[in-house]
């Protein structure tokens, strides 16, 4: 919770009535006009403020208030920084292209379904963005489900379910240093507690694709393209997986995160310094604008044209708004009255789960937004968690559980519009076949009351 004293205490009634007028405008901004979520989240900001002035509280002290907040996101911050460096040294040092290309080389045979997940989960991992997964491996899968008149349906619902699972799993998401973050936890120790209700829904997963795939063995050209392209930026080498190897090193000496990320991008960037890649003052160049690619096929320029600090400072700016809203909710008492409800309410472990993963669920519906879904409601339970002496990770867990996931399931949400327009297949349409994204909320109910608490 927020190191914030509220400095009025409205009644249950008002502070429920005032949320609900606040995420409604969030909501409508954001489903109803498309604008971008800092807008409507600033505009709370006003409502707030005039808020605090009715209940006579200093403008200082909403200040005050504010930039707590955002300074509870430093750490996340500094991880993003160093999330978009890593990104474009990866790239530039070949460690995610040689990724992808084994990606690539996974797929074949008749599980065309479940190879699809695989594939897209491995890249995913690589990449740490289910967005761009989506948009650059996703689309040449899609292809490949016209060619082999496969179910578009389920093949979307595969592609959605592997970028999705990368999006949790992987150290350079920025949902998942978000959750670690804010929670307190480290975020290696995060990824490794996740594992506990991600692996069976992975597992799960990738059986119903397979009971669902075709025959048909599937065309190799589309793939071919990709591999010879990447083969053609001259970034692959044996020396690509160096980097990588650092990370799993840092991931068993348990390193803090912000060390290991910054270790294997300074390792990466003299890879690919040492190899020649590009000119010593481009490399150092690409840490902050990202690398931009430039082969015959345009599909691999999409690709591994991204990285760098810029790309991250969407993200970046989101948070220290979205952190300091959070911070005026518990300076004016409203946040502050609803948790002491539900404190004096919320005993049982798997009530506390429930309760969570419904609160996260709930947020991304009402808002869509998969940011804000993981901040408010970890801010809003860390002090019921802490109360009832389970851990930090069992939040971090259910977070991303029933946060990140949820939100390409909801057709007006960021992900949703988004995924629904670069695959040409519609939400409702994929979603049934989401099973990824579909499980991962169910186990961390059924289960997360019991064995995983821990």
């Amino acid at each position: 919770m927020f190191p914030i004293k509220p400095k009025h205490h409205p009644p249950l009634t008002e502070a429920i009535i005032f949320f609900l007028i606040l995420i409604g405008l969030i909501s409508y901004f954001i489903i109803a006009i498309g604008a971008p979520p800092h807008v409507p989240i600033i505009l709370a900001i006003f409502l707030l403020i005039v808020y605090g002035f009715m209940k006579k509280i200093a403008f200082t002290e909403l200040q005050e208030g504010m930039t707590e907040g955002a300074r509870a996101g430093m750490g996340a911050i500094f991880l993003f920084l160093l999330i978009g460096i890593l990104i474009s040294s990866w790239i530039v040092s070949g460690t995610i292209p040689s990724l992808i290309n084994v990606g690539f080389t996974l797929i074949g045979g008749t599980w065309f379904y479940a190879v699809v997940f695989a594939a897209t989960a491995i890249i995913g991992v690589s990449m740490g963005s289910s967005l761009t997964t989506t948009a650059t491996i996703g689309v040449a899968f899609i292809g490949m489900s016209e060619a082999l008149d496969a179910s578009m349906a389920i093949t979307a619902g595969a592609i959605v379910s592997g970028a999705f699972f990368g999006d949790k799993m992987s150290p350079l998401s920025d949902t998942t240093n978000l959750a670690s973050t804010i929670v307190g936890v480290d975020l290696f120790g995060h990824i490794k507690h996740i594992s506990l209700t991600t692996i069976p829904a992975f597992i799960i997963s990738f059986i119903l694709f397979a009971l669902l795939s075709p025959n048909e063995s599937m065309p190799m050209g589309t793939g071919d393209n990709y591999q010879m392209a990447l083969e053609a930026t001259g970034l692959i080498h044996w020396s690509s997986w160096i980097p990588l190897l650092v990370i799993i090193l840092c991931t068993i000496l348990k390193t803090p995160a912000f060390l290991a990320l910054g270790l294997s991008s300074v390792v990466a960037t003299f890879i690919a310094g040492i190899r020649d890649v590009l000119p010593w003052s481009e490399i150092w160049n690409v840490w902050f604008n990202g690398y931009t690619a430039t082969t015959d096929f345009q599909p691999v320029n999409d690709l591994l044209t991204k990285g760098g600090i810029n790309s991250m400072l969407f993200t970046i700016s989101l948070v220290i708004v979205a952190l300091g809203f959070g911070g005026l909710l518990f300076v004016t008492g409203i946040i502050p009255t609803i948790l002491l409800s539900l404190q004096t309410k919320l005993r049982k472990t798997r009530t506390i789960i429930l309760s969570t993963a419904a609160t996260a669920i709930g947020v991304n519906v009402s808002i869509g937004e998969q940011y804000l879904s993981i901040m408010l409601t970890g801010e809003t339970f860390k002090g019921v968690y802490e109360k009832a002496g389970l851990s930090k990770k069992s939040l971090s867990r259910t977070l991303e559980d029933a946060g990140t996931v949820i939100n390409p399931l909801v057709p007006w949400s960021v992900c949703g519009v988004f995924i629904a327009d670069v695959l040409g297949v519609p939400v409702l349409t994929y979603l049934p076949f989401a099973f990824f994204c579909l499980l991962s909320p169910i186990i961390t109910m059924v289960f997360g009351g019991r064995k995983l608490k821990n």
